[in-house]
C-alpha cells in the first residue's frame, strides 16, 4: 500500500460562499472564530457574503483560504480520515500545510498570511507588474524566453511550474508584454495575463521578503510531526529554522509544484487529497502523474466520500 499525502491550495481557489454547507459544524465555526479574533474582523461574514472584490484582495484572500483549508483539515481528521504521511501546499497553501504538520500555531499563521498579503501588495505599486499563464511551451523554453525578454530594469521570470507545459510568468509590465509576444511566436497555446495585482514570486517581491523575514522571526516554529515538502526546492524539510528561511525565499522564488508532486510519487505516495476550496491541485496532479489517485475535501459531500474512501 502506498503513502497518503494532503496538499493545500493557494490563491485563486477562493469563492464567496465557500464552506457554507459546513456552517453548522462546530470545528468550522471554532476555526473561523479564532481567525476572526486574530485578524480583528469577521472572516466568516466576508467569505459568506463578500463583497467579492474584498475577498479577492490578497490581504483578505490569504487568511480566508488558510482558515478554510485548516477548518477542512480539522473536520477531516475529526471525522476519522487517515492522517497523511506527507503534506505540501502551493504558495500560500504551504502555510496551511505547516499548520497541519504542527510547525506553526494556527493563530500565528493567520496573522502571518495577512501580513504576507499586505507586504506582497505594497512591494510593487499597482499597475507596474503582473503575471501571465503560459500553456503549451516546454518549461526550459519559457525560462529562456523570459531571460531574453528581461533587461536590467525590467524583468520577467517563470514563477509557478504548475504542471508540464503549464507555467506562470511574472514581472514588470513591459517585460511581461514582451515575453507574452515571444511565447506566442514560439507556439504557446495560450499566453494570457492573469487578473492579479502584483508579480508574485518574482524578484520584484524582494522588499516583501525582507518584511516577511521580520514577521517570521517573531513566530515560534516547531519540528514537523508530518513530513512536509516546501515550494522553493521541492524537498522534504525537517529543520524548523530552514523551514522559516524557505518561507522568506518563497516570496521571490518559483513555486516548483511539478517537482513537488513528482517527489511525492518518488516518496511512495499514490493517494493525494486536496484539502481546501476548489479543485485546482487535483487537476494539476493528473497532468503531472496519472498514477496518482486524487481526492478532494472541499465541501460536506467530498468530506464524506473522501473520509470513507481514503
Amino acid at each position: 500500500m502506498g503513502k497518503l499525502a494532503y496538499v493545500f491550495p493557494g490563491q485563486g481557489s477562493q469563492a464567496v460562499g465557500m464552506l457554507s454547507d459546513l456552517a453548522e459544524v462546530s470545528l468550522v465555526a471554532e476555526t473561523f472564530a479564532a481567525a476572526s479574533q486574530a485578524l480583528g474582523y469577521d472572516l466568516w461574514a466576508l467569505i459568506q457574503s463578500g463583497p467579492e472584490e474584498q475577498l479577492n484582495q490578497t490581504e483578505f484572500t490569504q487568511p480566508a483560504l488558510l482558515t478554510a483549508s485548516v477548518a477542512l483539515w480539522r473536520v477531516a481528521m475529526d471525522q476519522g480520515a487517515k492522517a497523511p504521511e506527507i503534506v505540501a501546499g502551493h504558495s500560500l497553501g504551504e502555510y496551511s500545510a505547516l499548520v497541519a504538520a504542527g510547525v506553526i500555531a494556527f493563530e500565528d499563521a493567520v496573522k502571518l498570511v495577512q501580513q504576507r498579503g499586505q507586504f506582497m501588495q505594497t512591494a510593487v505599486p499597482i499597475g507596474q507588474g503582473g503575471m501571465a499563464a503560459v500553456l503549451g511551451v516546454a518549461d526550459d523554453q519559457v525560462v529562456e524566453i523570459c531571460a531574453s525578454s528581461s533587461t536590467d530594469v525590467d524583468i520577467v521570470q517563470a514563477v509557478n511550474f504548475n504542471s508540464p507545459g503549464q507555467v506562470v510568468i511574472a514581472g514588470s509590465n513591459a517585460a511581461l508584454a514582451k515575453a507574452i509576444e515571444a511565447l506566442k511566436a514560439a507556439g504557446a497555446k495560450r499566453a494570457m495575463p492573469l487578473s492579479v495585482s502584483a508579480p508574485f514570486h518574482s524578484e520584484m517581491m524582494k522588499p516583501a521578503a525582507q518584511n516577511m523575514a521580520s514577521a517570521l522571526a517573531s513566530v515560534n516554529f516547531n519540528a514537523p510531526n508530518i513530513s512536509i515538502i516546501q515550494n522553493v526546492h521541492a524537498q522534504i524539510e525537517t529543520d524548523p529554522d530552514a523551514i522559516r528561511s524557505n518561507l522568506v525565499l518563497q516570496m521571490h522564488s518559483a513555486v516548483l509544484w511539478t517537482k513537488t508532486v513528482q517527489n511525492l510519487v518518488a516518496e511512495g505516495v499514490d493517494q493525494v487529497v486536496e484539502c481546501g476550496p476548489g479543485k485546482v491541485l487535483a487537476g494539476l496532479n493528473k497532468r503531472i502523474d496519472k498514477s496518482i489517485s486524487s481526492y478532494s475535501v472541499n465541501n460536506a459531500d467530498t468530506m464524506k466520500s473522501t473520509v470513507a474512501e481514503v
